[in-house]
């Protein structure tokens, strides 16, 4: 916890420190176990209000800073996800969670309206204009997929009381969106140096989109230094992937994984029945992966970008000094005093590379324990209710953890409120655990349910949150194309001061009509069609004629006499043209 807060107080200084500065960027590099990489790339750029406000952009982007204007957006922040993070074995996550999202896309801003109405229409035109910026589907955003939270979502900005009193929060999310090299491509463009020179030249939408977890992250806030009317906006990208080192040193021509050639196998010699058709893996547990920047990403990173802040590295790694570590010519390399930190400072004319040979070491950077660990699933079955289990678990030792726990979920999930009920270490104890509550029942096809409660959880206990819901029955025009697939649930936000962790999504299955039968319905249809009209114009066209009648029209006679027809009028011609000839 405290490691927490100091990490907290740390970026906050560093952000104060840097606002009269106008750009800079940096790399973290913190390997996790096993054989994983936590890449950390941080771009921030600040300008001031007076300059923003007449439209002078300089290293702030002017396609979104336009969009922020046109919909009076004083705070916006902007998430893309996709992944699982696995906070058992990876620790605490980048940032503290404070640049996370939900899977899928999740946007929150604070726009300056007057009233309710008035919010919502600026609303509506801020996602409409950064899904066509981000080639995002945040049009689809409307009512049914947008809350107003209450006890979530602190402001991170300084923002004036004058204005801070018009201000209204408004939370959406899209759990079914795929992020993709679409959603790259518009945000590499928002930096100064466009990917084409310093840290974002290694952001590659093949190594980004095959990382195990990844996210990226836009956060425009105001901010006012103390006694001062100097007032800057600043705007901070984040993009944080889990590479597999395995995976990420595979050929991007000959990306199959293949047998290991048997002089490249690491056996252990000592076992006894060690010989050359029989191996036993060599336990490398305990040595460093070896991996270099090229390996990870492709290519060396392309030197410092030039408008950068001089003075602040741009690449730092998170290993002990015991861990060898080899740079290329041209890069300063400094040492901090925790020793587990190292930063270079870079050519900008200069390639960059880095090295880490394969190495024994005992010594391992620790982790960072995070504030909470938190599970959701469902529970119960069929085809008409279920349930909905969160399970919170504070690891702290000696600290309790107080935190805000926001449910928005869609229409079609109708919430039971008196079945809610919390249990401490197995222990029912409601009164004692859930401190406040807020609610907000759906309405059908307007709005979804809205449930914040503020939790407070004991050091080193576990609270198990459920409740019941009854499944709606849509229409069939509201299902998507693959409606058996089922429907994302967005996931639930946990709110600790100034950070925000999520939970994972959830695949809601709901009664399904049998698509077919239009198809079946049209197919007998047509039959019915076919058949009748076919007997009709038998019976207007077909004639019917006596038994004895019956041989006169023969099929064989009346082919004959239709030859036999055809013959005599071409004599005829025939002789037509003889005469002719002879006068």
């Amino acid at each position: 916890m405290r490691e927490f807060h100091s990490l907290l107080l740390f970026l906050s200084f560093l952000s104060f420190t840097l606002a009269s500065s106008d750009y800079h960027e940096q790399l973290l590099l913190r390997p996790l176990r096993p054989s994983l990489l936590l890449a950390s790339f941080n771009f921030q750029s600040n300008t001031t209000l007076a300059s923003f406000e007449q439209q002078n952009f300089r290293y702030f982007p002017r396609s979104l800073g336009q969009i922020l204007q046109h919909a009076n957006t004083r705070e916006l922040h902007l998430r893309f996800s996709l992944g699982r993070w696995d906070a058992e074995s990876w620790g605490a996550r980048p940032w503290g969670g404070a640049r996370e999202g939900g899977t899928g896309v999740e946007l929150w801003a604070w726009v300056e309206a007057d009233t309710d109405e008035a919010a919502d229409g600026r609303w509506l035109t801020l996602t409409n204009a950064l899904s066509g910026l981000f080639c995002a589907s945040l049009n689809f955003i409307d009512s049914t997929r947008t809350t107003r939270p209450v006890m979530s979502f602190q402001p991170s900005g300084d923002h004036k009381n004058s204005t801070f009193e018009s201000l209204h929060l408004l939370h959406g999310t899209l759990p079914r969106e795929v992020v993709c090299t679409e959603n790259l491509t518009p945000f590499l463009k928002l930096l100064p140096c466009k990917g084409k020179a310093g840290i974002s030249s290694l952001l590659d939408g093949h190594k980004l989109f095959d990382a195990s977890w990844q996210s990226m992250s836009i956060d425009v806030r105001p901010i006012c230094p103390l006694a001062s009317n100097d007032c800057q906006l600043q705007i901070t990208q984040t993009i944080d992937m889990v590479l597999d080192i395995q995976r990420s040193k595979r050929p991007r021509d000959n990306p199959i994984p293949r047998p290991v050639p048997n002089e490249e196998l690491k056996c252990d010699t000592s076992k006894p029945y060690h010989s050359e058709d029989t191996c036993y893996p060599l336990d490398t547990a305990a040595q460093e992966e070896e991996w270099t920047l090229s390996q990870i990403f492709g290519h060396p990173l392309k030197g410092a970008c030039p408008l950068a802040t001089d003075g602040i590295d741009p690449v730092c790694i998170n290993v002990p000094h015991a861990r060898q570590v080899f740079s290329s010519d041209g890069s300063h390399e400094h040492k901090d005093s925790s020793g587990f930190m190292r930063c270079y400072q870079l050519d900008s004319e200069k390639d960059f590379e880095l090295v880490l040979p394969q190495q024994e070491i005992s010594e391992k950077a620790p982790l960072k324990q995070p504030l909470l660990y938190a599970e959701r699933s469902f529970i119960g079955y069929g085809q008409e209710r279920g349930g909905v289990q969160a399970i919170l678990t504070n690891p702290s030792l000696t600290e309790a953890v107080d935190f805000v726990y926001m449910e928005s979920l869609p229409w079609f999930m109708k919430l039971y409120l008196h079945t809610l009920k919390a249990k401490i270490n197995g222990l029912d104890t409601h009164q004692d655990v859930i401190q406040e509550m807020y609610y907000r029942p759906a309405l059908d096809r307007k709005r979804g349910t809205q449930l914040e409660i503020r939790i407070l959880i004991p050091a080193n206990s576990t609270v198990v949150l459920t409740y019941d819901f009854e499944k709606a029955i849509l229409r069939y025009t509201e299902y998507p194309p693959d409606a058996n697939r089922g429907f994302d649930v967005a996931p639930a936000v946990i709110t600790i001061g100034n950070v925000s962790i999520r939970t994972t999504s959830l695949l809601l299955p709901l009664p399904t009509p049998d698509f077919s039968m239009p198809y079946n319905v049209i197919i007998l249809t047509s039959t019915v069609m076919a058949l009748s009209f076919g007997f009709v114009f038998n019976l207007l066209v077909r004639r019917f004629v006596a038994v004895d009648e019956a041989d006169q029209w023969d099929v064989r006679s009346v082919r004959l006499k239709v030859a036999a027809l055809i013959k005599g009028k071409l004599k005829r011609f025939r002789k037509e043209e003889k005469v002719e000839k002879k006068e």
